[in-house]
């Protein structure tokens, strides 16, 4: 494998040590990238039961030295076919719809009202000072941003809100913080008509002030938040 490669591989492996599920995640990425199963556990030499019970967790969590060789078979095979990781790998800019931060602090009440926001949690915690934000496409951010690069989103301080775009039904970015040593302020999601209980729960355990907005596009939202 050349540089570029051993770089890719790096990036995918820190997504999925990083994960709740690191089973889970490496399906994923084997589906985003169109491979089937079966031709997967060809190139690594296994047979395909015992890739798929990696993948669905009825074996034990894979090791580095599995997961090193999980990735590697999908890069040899996405190069060879689909070349879908090159486009992905562009487009890693595309988590991050916008980043910045304010002038002077606000409130979280303030960026409720302003985004018209339906609270889920932490009602009580409205008076926290919010210095910057953060606008995520969540898909993206799932799929392109490896453990470091998640980092990232948290510009010049924690003590931000970030705003999760295309949310299904709120687990994963809740998740994704939740496996992070750094956390937010705020939370706010866009997308769903209703949220999973799971990620209501884990904002609780962190402290995190969790909403919900169900229209603003995130150009708008950039609008507004970098009038502060």
């Amino acid at each position: 494998m050349d540089n570029s490669d051993t770089e890719i591989v790096a990036k995918i492996a820190g997504n999925i040590i990083t994960s709740n599920n690191p089973g889970e995640m490496l399906k994923i990425w084997r589906k985003r990238l169109k491979i089937k199963q079966i031709n997967l556990a060809q190139r690594m030499k296994i047979s395909p039961s015992v890739l798929s019970d990696y993948e669905s967790g009825r074996r034990h969590s894979p090791g580095i030295i599995f997961i090193k060789r999980y990735i590697e078979a999908l890069v040899f095979i996405d190069k060879s076919n689909n070349k879908t990781l090159t486009r992905l790998l562009k487009e890693e800019h595309s988590a991050i719809l916008g980043i910045g931060e304010f002038n002077k602090p606000i409130t979280a009440e303030k960026i409720k009202k302003q985004l018209k926001v339906e609270l889920l949690n932490g009602e009580d915690r409205l008076d926290t000072k919010i210095y910057g934000f953060t606008i995520l496409d969540s898909i993206n951010t799932i799929y392109l941003l490896s453990g470091i690069d998640f980092y990232k989103i948290f510009g010049a301080t924690t003590e931000r809100v970030l705003i999760f775009t295309r949310v299904g039904i709120g687990r994963s970015p809740l998740v994704a913080i939740r496996v992070s040593q750094l956390k937010p302020r705020m939370v706010i999601l866009q997308g769903p008509n209703e949220v999973d209980k799971i990620a209501t729960d884990l904002a609780e355990k962190d402290n995190i002030i969790l909403g919900l907005i169900k229209k603003n596009h995130e150009k708008n939202l950039k609008e507004i938040l970098s009038k502060f």
